[in-house]
Formats: structure tokens, C-alpha cells, sequence
């Protein structure tokens, strides 16, 4: 399993000076190299390599980063053609807005991320340093630092390429790591479904809700503070929005880490499984009120999913995906599907049992039952029968 560590670097004023103009010379050039494969229609590894080497490291570039270059190009046009194909460029959805995509090569800010290998990047982990290869040639004794815990774990599984970035005025690095992940030899007793709302981020099948209240007031706010600042307009109301900037993004992605490793340790504990809704498409899909909708679009639940799908890998942790249609409308009790069960949006009342639920909890349930029958059709085979028998 593939995990990403960042850790800041600590250059001197002659180290970035050398850094920020590697950065900048590698961008251009894959600017060039993007204008050229626009032009001629080829955009594969192959093509761009074959075409652009030799240019590339006229341009000051030495062999290794110029095929970072070629490769960096050819998997941007990739990913576009990939996004072209889910036709997701834009929520429209339009012709015009697909021409507008593919009309013009793909750029590349001057502070994009370029990506290092073993041969121009080396760590020397005990020392907290890195050497590492610039246009003015190799840059050694580059100081990094970062958490404890994070520093221990690359330390003890690094492994690949490193990307070099700088935002805000400052330089990282971000390392991929090799984690081995946990075996399971027996099945769940159960699965933990959790069920993804707008009031309650996450609620799952044991009563727990995370989310609610107190987060959704902080959400509130932040949004009238940026609207409001928007509206300004003046150069203070920039300079604010400016300082505030991402400081939502840090705070929803530290949340969607509590609330996964919270399932997760939850699953872990009990020995039981997760069970996810498969909420793909969702947001072109689900009709809400206007409040309701700003709620749903401002808050990240992929990600939320996906610290959950990589946090059990990890623990070993069985996941599975179900589909979520009419699990608001199903009673969990005898399982009756009625869009009358749901007389309010918090409440469930069965009009065939009279079950009386919270209407996530209820929701919640439902995916844990579906989860277990996905995972006996799904994995009856990897599943020792004795397992599947207890």
C-alpha cells in the first residue's frame, strides 16, 4: 500500500534561490513540451520522449528530471482525456466547456510539484537532510524536519519518487512510502455501517454521530466571513481572505482524520468490517434545498472515504461499498421501503412496524446489513468456510 509523507524543508536564502530556479526551469520546460504535444496530436510517453529529449536537456535540464518532464506532460494529458471520459470537466457538462478543455495545451504554474527519483534525490534520514540535484548543480545538506511519528515512518518505509513543492513561501517535500498491509485470515463478525450526512458528517450503525451542531456552526461562519469578504472587496478584505485561506480546507481535513480513525479503531476493536455507500455521482444526482446544497458541496466526503478505505488497509480492517439507494426509505426492523417512513429529515417511522429510529441511525443500520451480504457474495472465496460458518 502506497502512503505519502510531506516534510518541510529548511533551505538557506542560497539553497531556495537554487531550488525556486529548478522549479521554474522545469515548469517552462514543461509548458514548451505541453504547447508541442498539443500541436502535434501526440501526447504519449513514447512520442514526447522521442521528440522533446534532446531539447529538454539543451534547456539545462540533466537526463533524469528531463524524463520527469516528459512523464509529467504525458500523465496531465492523460488525466484530462480521463476527466473528458467521466465527462466531469465541468458541472454543465457542455460541449463548450469540453472544447474550452481541449482547445488549448495544459499549463503548469511556475511552483507546480516536479517529481525526484533516488538518482537526483538522496535522504540521509539520520541527519534530517537531503541532496538533492538543481540546474546550479547538486544542492547537498538540504535540512527537513517534521513530526516525530512522521519522521520515523519515513525513516522506515520510503520508497519511490519525491515530489519537490513550494506553496506559501515555503519548500517540501512529499515522499511516498511502501506500508505493507495487515493480513485477515477470518470473516467479520458484523460490519459497521456508517452513513455520510448533511447535518451529521458521518453516523454510524452503532449510535455514534460525528459532525453536527458545533461543526456545522463553524461552517456557517466561515462561509457568511468569506462571502462578506468577497463583497468588500478592498485591498484589506484581501489580504484577509488571503491569510484565511486554506485554513477551512486544514480544519475539514483534520475532522475527516478524526472521524475516520474513530470508525476505523471502532471496527478494529470489535472485529467487525466497514460498510460505505458507493456515492459516486452524488452531488449531480441529489436535489436539495439551497442551504442544504451548500452544506453538501462544501465539505469533502470523498476524502473522508478515502482516509477511511486507506486507514483500514492498514489495521486490516475489511471494507466494501454498497449501493445507497433507499436506505433512508428502509426500515432497518422488516425492511419495508416507503418515501412516507421519513415524516421529517431526522426521523424514521415505519408505516408497516412503527420501528421509531433517528433517521441516519436507521440509514445507518441498513448499509451494515447490506455490507455483510456484499462481502459473502463478494469475498466467499477468499474467506476460510469455517469462518463463514461461526
Amino acid at each position: 500500500m502506497k502512503l505519502v509523507v510531506r516534510v518541510k524543508l529548511l533551505p538557506t536564502p542560497v539553497q531556495a534561490l537554487a531550488l525556486e530556479e529548478t522549479l521554474q526551469a522545469c515548469n517552462e520546460a514543461a509548458n514548451w513540451l505541453s504547447e508541442q504535444a498539443h500541436a502535434a496530436g501526440a501526447t504519449s510517453r513514447s512520442a514526447l520522449q522521442a521528440s522533446a529529449y534532446t531539447e529538454l536537456k539543451a534547456r539545462g535540464l540533466s537526463a533524469q528530471p528531463a524524463l520527469h518532464v516528459v512523464r509529467k506532460v504525458a500523465d496531465a494529458y492523460t488525466a484530462l482525456a480521463a476527466r473528458l471520459n467521466a465527462r466531469r470537466v465541468s458541472k454543465r457538462r457542455s460541449e463548450r466547456s469540453t472544447e474550452a478543455a481541449v482547445g488549448k495545451p495544459v499549463v503548469f504554474r511556475p511552483g507546480a510539484a516536479q517529481p525526484f527519483d533516488d538518482r537526483c534525490l538522496s535522504w540521509q534520514t539520520g541527519k534530517q537532510t537531503v541532496s538533492i540535484w538543481t540546474i546550479r548543480g547538486r544542492m547537498k545538506n538540504v535540512v527537513f524536519t517534521g513530526a516525530p511519528d512522521h519522521l520515523a515512518f519515513l525513516a522506515a518505509h520510503r520508497k519511490g519518487e519525491s515530489d519537490l513543492l513550494h506553496r506559501n513561501g515555503s519548500w517540501y517535500l512529499v515522499a511516498t512510502c511502501e506500508v505493507p498491509e495487515a493480513k485477515r485470515n477470518v470473516a467479520p463478525d458484523g460490519f459497521l455501517g456508517v452513513d455520510l450526512g448533511v447535518v451529521n458528517i458521518a453516523t454510524v450503525s452503532t449510535g455514534v454521530r460525528h459532525g453536527g451542531r458545533r461543526i456545522n456552526r463553524t461552517r456557517e461562519r466561515d462561509g457568511k466571513l468569506r462571502s462578506k469578504l468577497q463583497k468588500k472587496n478592498t485591498k484589506s478584505a484581501k489580504r484577509r481572505a488571503k491569510q484565511r485561506a486554506g485554513k477551512e480546507t486544514r480544519r475539514a481535513r483534520d475532522i475527516n482524520h478524526k472521524i475516520s480513525k474513530c470508525i476505523v479503531a471502532e471496527a478494529q476493536r470489535t472485529g467487525r468490517g466497514i460498510a460505505l455507500e458507493d456515492l459516486t455521482g452524488i452531488r449531480e444526482r441529489v436535489r436539495l434545498r439551497k442551504p442544504q446544497r451548500a452544506r453538501l458541496h462544501s465539505w469533502s466526503f470523498r476524502q473522508l472515504g478515502q482516509f477511511i478505505a486507506y486507514k483500514a488497509k492498514r489495521a486490516g480492517v475489511p471494507l466494501v461499498y454498497v449501493d445507497p439507494a433507499y436506505t433512508s426509505q428502509e426500515c432497518s426492523q422488516c425492511h419495508h421501503i416507503d418515501r412516507r417512513n421519513r415524516p421529517s429529515r431526522a426521523e424514521f417511522a415505519c408505516r408497516v412496524c412503527g420501528l421509531v429510529e433517528h433517521a441516519d441511525l436507521n440509514a445507518s443500520q441498513n448499509i451494515a446489513a447490506r455490507g455483510w451480504w456484499a462481502w459473502v457474495r463478494g469475498a466467499e472465496s477468499q474467506v476460510p468456510a469455517l469462518a463463514l460458518s461461526e
